[in-house]
């Protein structure tokens, strides 16, 4: 009987698991170690920051559906890692008891999301630091209370100047923070406090809508856009000032300070702000046979699991090499290890990164969140599946291979709310299967903005909730 480990219950973690569970049944132990015991849904904590949806509507706990689908359940914070052959465990601590526990394994699934590094930017982040996060429920219920401050004001007549965006050079997720602004603005018109309220967009990417995935280029109404002209267009429309090309480097509780491109130096004054921090892995120990460190087998510097993608190429030899990303999210030294969503180790940035005068690195981290994590979390579980029951992988689909979809809500009103459509693929571009589309397919990217984006949003908090529940029907419900 083989073991499989899960470390981490999000959209990676949580989709290999179901998989495992399904494919494996009885005849295999599958265990999921986490130090949540609830699955968040994380795409709706937007409308949570708003006030419009309850915190609790977006989580559902993991042991119950674990119990149905055969599947263990550790509530624990994972350690160490000893990956060594005929000694492979674990160590982690329990979160109620805090004793700790050991699991050994067979193969494991590393899909602890990130460390949200707030420390790598002094006063980033809502504790200890002046901003807030959109990142992890309990931010986020700050986040809508600091919000709902700022709107007592506004009603008191004063003007609110409200920031939003990357908080790091490296900070990745802008997807999430354009749909934060844009449900703000949405909520302040409604409000009839928009006139009231001064609306920031300040970001690392080169461009506007470029979200760390070198833009979009697609047909909007049946006619070629960018995400650029497309965004641009959005903010115009809706009043929001915007500054791009910008790493934040610091903040205290009155202004926040930033670089650009050029190496100038500024600062911005604000009255509340919502900046996406760094990612990072999560501070495991990977450890040898004779206790000696073995992490750089295992993990790059930044602390995401190395796996069978290209390393260490420049970014213009690694723009034109789409078959430089991993397709089967293997570790090459510990072949029975394998990582899913932003545990994984990508081989470099999909948008430019650029370097100022002053040595400064502003570039947007790929994102590898969502619809990402979870089809790799499928393949990741496939894949050991295989392995157990064949012996070989016949599972692999890279980043430049996966197609990715997006639904960033403008307001979530059924009636006259919007959202806007966003399709790509292959989300990493593909510049030879696609070399006068900038690596893209035109036919299949697309983006649209209306309120049928709305009723899609909505549907597919309840859809996905219920895939992840693993209710009946679940796996015809795609990643």
């Amino acid at each position: 009987m083989a073991k499989v480990l899960v470390i981490g219950a999000g959209f990676a973690g949580h989709t290999a698991a179901l998989y495992l569970g399904d494919k494996l049944g009885n005849q295999h132990e599958v265990t999921v170690m986490s130090n949540r015991d609830m699955f968040s849904y994380i795409p709706s904590w937007i409308w949570v920051g708003v006030g419009h949806m309850k915190p609790e509507q977006t989580v559902f706990k993991l042991k119950p559906v674990y119990d149905r689908m055969g599947i263990k359940f550790v509530h624990a914070a994972v350690k160490e890692i000893h990956p060594d052959a005929g000694d492979q465990f674990v160590i982690g601590e329990e979160i109620e008891t805090k004793n700790e526990v050991r699991l050994t394994y067979d193969y494991l699934v590393v899909a602890t999301g990130p460390k949200l590094n707030f420390a790598g930017t002094p006063g980033l982040g809502p504790d200890g630091g002046y901003t807030h996060s959109i990142c992890s429920l309990p931010h986020v219920v700050k986040t809508r209370d600091a919000y709902f401050a700022a709107i007592e004001k506004m009603k008191k007549g004063e003007k609110v100047r409200m920031v939003f965006g990357t908080g790091h050079p490296g900070a990745t997720c802008q997807g999430a923070a354009f749909e934060y602004i844009e449900n703000v603005h949405k909520d302040l018109v409604k409000k009839g406090l928009r006139d009231k309220a001064d609306l920031l967009w300040i970001s690392n990417e080169r461009a506007l809508g470029d979200f760390g995935v070198r833009g979009i280029q697609a047909k909007y109404g049946g006619k070629p856009m960018s995400s650029e002209d497309f965004i641009s267009a959005v903010f115009k429309d809706h009043g929001i000032r915007s500054q791009v090309q910008t790493g934040v480097t610091s903040v205290d509780e009155k202004k926040i300070y930033w670089e650009n491109y050029e190496g100038e130096k500024g600062e911005t004054e604000y009255d509340f702000a919502m900046l996406i921090p760094q990612f990072t892995g999560q501070p495991v120990k990977y450890i040898g046979k004779n206790g000696e460190d073995v992490s750089e087998k295992v993990v790059n510097k930044p602390g995401f699991v190395l796996v069978d993608g290209i390393y260490g190429l420049t970014y213009d030899v690694l723009e034109r090499n789409p078959d430089a990303w991993p397709s089967a999210y293997q570790n090459p030294t510990y072949q029975n290890i394998f990582a899913a969503g932003i545990a994984f180790a990508p081989p470099g940035p999909i948008s430019k990164p650029h370097t100022n005068k002053n040595g400064m690195v502003i570039a947007a981290a790929p994102p590898r969140t969502g619809m990402v994590s979870g089809v790799i979390g499928r393949v990741a579980a496939l894949n050991i599946v295989d392995l157990i029951t064949k012996g070989r992988m016949t599972h692999h689909e890279r980043m430049s291979e996966m197609v990715a979809a997006c639904i960033a809500s403008m307001g979530d009103s059924l009636w006259d709310g919007s959202a806007a459509v966003m399709v790509l693929y292959p989300v990493v571009p593909d510049v030879k299967r696609f070399p006068t589309e900038s690596g893209r397919d035109s036919f299949v990217s697309h983006m649209e903005m209306g309120i049928s984006g709305a009723w899609m949003k909505f549907m597919l908090h309840h859809t996905f909730i219920w895939k992840f529940k693993a209710k009946p029907g679940w796996k015809i419900i795609p990643e």
